[in-house]
């Protein structure tokens, strides 16, 4: 057993608890045997009938679900046109991948700052990194808490620049009364394992834009197309088919596909798990100063994916790496999301420095994510709970 951080005490805990872990049932692994025993590995029925129940659960017009939320990515930032040259805005406060699109464009990602009360992307911040250049805006869903898409949606809009919502934590949530998925340009999701439902690797991409639909189709599967009216020259047979664009294999398996459309009939009661620890978590940090929760953003209904903790240092006589490997030492094991992009050696080779976001890096010195998932018994979040005031009250100031 790891010994503790703190003199004389001995972890709430035996057993350790990690920050996220996916939830699987009979019916989702009899779900994968279906598909094993079936005609269709691959390319089969149970992607389309995935990308019907995405529209139906979010109320979008058309789905193309991919291999990842990076891929799904990717291709929305093709779609949306971008390339050598242009420009893309998001925020630093999220994974790689939100950047790393744009640069597989050729475009410069650009970062805008972080709202401190609610961590997602200032749309002010954004406004003022609008250039001549600036082609897409990926907003993030950083928690689960949707983005200001009204604010976001108007200054894009007016500026002709596309909106892409990184909705990889937030399936499930509701921005004013309306599913996240069926608000944006286009509306990416993930379906990693950590997240509220998983098809172990998989992402999509939700529109209402036939014409954006029309080339994510041909993004995902290599620019081909078997249509005719897509075509530059007659087909020649059944076998026929085109390449008119490029494109790459981000094509999902039907074996995801099913246990992803049995984990979407789990979906409402995640949801509601979630917002039940995460009231919880809310209502015993609320009495200790010396931390500071994330606010909510009037009108988002927030299935949250992660829950942030902030350390206040003026109230603590410990920083942030303390407190980490405290609560690793009570068998609660944290974790941060997400170090600023820009921030990264990569980033630093292509000239981005220190400073360039001053919110969002005090926020990085200062938060960690805290266990949020389904199977969490109550006494699970008790214990976090009983940790996190532990730590708090041996080293309060």
């Amino acid at each position: 057993m790891q010994k503790p951080a703190i003199a004389g005490g001995t972890p709430v805990r035996d057993t350790k608890l990690y920050y996220g872990h996916q939830y699987l049932d009979e019916a989702d692994v009899q779900a994968v045997v279906d598909v094993l025993h079936s005609d269709y590995l691959t390319c089969g029925p149970k992607i389309t009938e995935l990308e019907k129940k995405l529209c139906e659960l979010t109320g979008a017009k058309y789905a193309v679900v991919c291999s990842n939320d990076t891929a799904a990515l990717h291709i929305a930032c093709m779609a949306a046109g971008v390339s050598d040259g242009d420009e893309v805005i998001t925020t630093p406060i999220t994974f790689l991948a939100s950047a790393n699109c744009a640069l597989y464009c050729g475009a410069k990602p650009v970062f805008a700052d972080i709202d401190e009360k609610t961590y997602n992307m200032d749309p002010k911040a954004m406004e003022q990194a609008i250039t001549p250049k600036t082609k897409a805006v990926v907003a993030v869903d950083y928690t689960g808490q949707v983005v200001d898409l009204d604010a976001i949606m108007e200054i894009c809009h007016r500026n002709n620049i596309v909106v892409i919502e990184d909705a990889a934590h937030s399936i499930g949530t509701k921005y004013k009364g309306k599913p996240v998925g069926s608000i944006a340009d286009m509306t990416t999701f993930s379906f990693h394992p950590v997240k509220t439902v998983t098809s172990g690797e998989g992402g999509a991409v939700l529109t209402d834009n036939e014409e954006l639909y029309r080339k994510l189709l041909l993004h995902r599967s290599h620019g081909m197309t078997r249509e005719q009216s897509q075509m530059t020259r007659e087909s020649e047979g059944g076998w026929y088919y085109q390449m008119i664009d490029m494109g790459y294999n981000y094509r999902m398996t039907d074996m995801q596909a099913a246990l992803l459309i049995s984990q979407l009939d789990k979906l409402p009661m995640f949801s509601a798990r979630r917002k039940e620890i995460v009231a919880r978590y809310n209502e015993a940090f609320a009495q200790l100063p010396e931390l500071v929760v994330q606010e909510e953003l009037e009108g988002s209904d927030s299935t949250r994916h992660l829950y942030i903790l902030r350390i206040n240092p003026e109230k603590l006589s410990i920083d942030r790496r303390q407190f980490f490997d405290a609560m690793a030492a009570e068998n609660i094991m944290c974790n941060v999301h997400y170090i600023p992009i820009y921030l990264q050696p990569y980033y630093e080779k292509l000239g981005y420095k220190p400073g360039l976001c001053p919110k969002a890096e005090k926020l990085y010195q200062g938060m960690m994510s805290l266990p949020l998932y389904y199977a969490m018994s109550d006494q699970d979040v008790e214990d976090v709970i009983a940790a996190v005031r532990k730590i708090v009250d041996y080293y309060r100031r």
